[in-house]
């Protein structure tokens, strides 16, 4: 391929998207520049503190059940209060409590604060998607959901190199840089981004339209399908962090053999995701979401005949291949599977599906490593892969293709194509 096509294919893959969209990009970079505590929280405790593996899991576990609870509450927030305000209170609660975490010294007083940090963090994902989808064409958004995930691993390639070389000087320096680089993300989108929330017609407001909450969420039957393959595939996914790493350890590698392994993930990932999406655009959601479960399974699984670091590193790009098409994709058909009036709640929703397999994944590997050997932990994702590659196959046969163009964001606007079923009551 020539310079001119390369220049081309860069210039299509960005064109066409609103100017706000690229606003709450930059923001997405600069939070993730800033990703310290999630990535050397561990290594903080354990290296820096002196504290015994098993309080490290508990404070990495706590930190894990905030977002958790934070993703539905966020969720609520975002369609009550607005995008931009939860966003703003979200990224100046975590600039605060990331700072307090790095000056906390009593164990329970880490503990709590790591619960605070992980439910502020998590808490502007539902907004910020929910964004997105207010503000980019339907038929634009694969691609602007590409282009995010592309700013989020490229941030973090960039923040855990940065940042090791920061903690080996001073961790505190590490909480701080994090803390400042969230307040900024908070000051660019009081600048830069007005609310998106779009407002209820005259007319819907005269036919007196149910509210949409938590509860039509969960009596959504495809969209809750779609929630629970989310977590299949997550489970999946995660184990790139958690059981992979004790495999290899298991299997005597070194923590430098780790390293290189899984930086083919994130290389790939900002080598690839751009060309690719140009062909996630085109293809067809269905196959897929099929197929990318089928290589996130099965590239896992192939980690069972893997004996050198080498043959790891084409393990991970099977299974990187994988996310690399599923992410877009997935939360292109979670976008579109949410009604106008309740985004926050449905991406709050499918957040959190994310964040609880964050919380089962390492259980999850630790126990069945422990128990039977880490051949029984692949074959187990490659099993996982293959129900949710069934799965989306099932609960995608009848969803039609179409959608009709969006409104304007903040302007009065219809009913989504796909809406959930209206509540018999108001809840949350």
């Amino acid at each position: 391929m020539s310079v001119a096509s390369l220049r081309r294919a860069a210039r299509e893959s960005v064109a066409g998207l609103p100017r706000e969209f690229w606003w709450l990009w930059t923001s997405t970079l600069v939070n993730r520049l800033g990703a310290f505590v999630a990535t050397f929280m561990t290594l903080y405790l354990t290296v820096d503190r002196g504290y015994s593996a098993s309080f490290a899991g508990l404070v990495v576990a706590l930190h894990g059940l905030g977002g958790v609870v934070s993703s539905l509450v966020a969720g609520v927030m975002t369609d009550r209060l607005g995008r931009r305000p939860t966003m703003l209170a979200a990224q100046a609660s975590t600039a605060f409590s990331v700072a307090l975490l790095g000056f906390m010294e009593h164990p329970a007083a880490i503990a709590a604060v790591a619960l605070l940090v992980g439910m502020t963090s998590n808490a502007s994902r539902p907004a910020v998607q929910a964004m997105m989808a207010d503000i980019v064409r339907p038929q634009d958004r694969v691609r602007a959901f590409a282009l995010n995930y592309w700013a989020i691993n490229l941030g973090f390639a960039v923040s855990a190199t940065a940042a090791g070389f920061v903690a080996e000087y001073s961790y505190l320096a590490g909480f701080l840089g994090e803390a400042a680089l969230t307040l900024l993300c908070a000051v660019l989108v009081y600048v830069k981004l007005p609310e998106s929330r779009p407002e209820r017609t005259a007319a819907e407001a005269a036919a007196a339209e149910p509210e949409i909450g938590l509860g039509t969420v969960l009596r959504d039957g495809r969209f809750m399908g779609v929630v629970g393959l989310s977590f299949l595939i997550s489970l999946i996914f995660t184990q790139g962090s958690f059981g992979l790493p004790l495999a290899m350890g298991s299997g005597g590698f070194s923590a430098g053999d780790y390293g290189l392994v899984i930086a083919v993930n994130g290389v790939l990932i900002v080598l690839l995701q751009i060309p690719v999406t140009r062909f996630i655009e085109q293809g067809d959601p269905q196959k897929l979401l099929v197929v990318s479960a089928l290589l996130a399974g099965y590239g896992f699984g192939l980690t069972a005949f893997a004996g050198s670091v080498w043959s790891l590193g084409l393990t991970v790009c099977v299974w990187t291949l994988a996310e690399i098409v599923n992410s877009p994709t997935q939360m292109g058909l979670v976008a579109r599977l949410s009604p106008l009036h309740g985004r926050g709640r449905y991406q709050g929703m499918y957040t959190m599906s994310w964040a609880v397999a964050a919380l089962v994944a390492p259980l999850m590997a630790g126990f069945m490593i422990d128990r039977w050997g880490a051949g029984w932990l692949w074959a187990s994702v490659a099993l996982l892969g293959t129900v949710a590659a069934l799965g989306y196959w099932l609960l995608m046969r009848n969803l039609a293709q179409g959608e009709p163009a969006p409104p304007v964001a903040s302007a009065p606007v219809a009913v989504a194509a796909v809406p959930a079923p209206a509540p018999a009551a108001v809840d949350l």
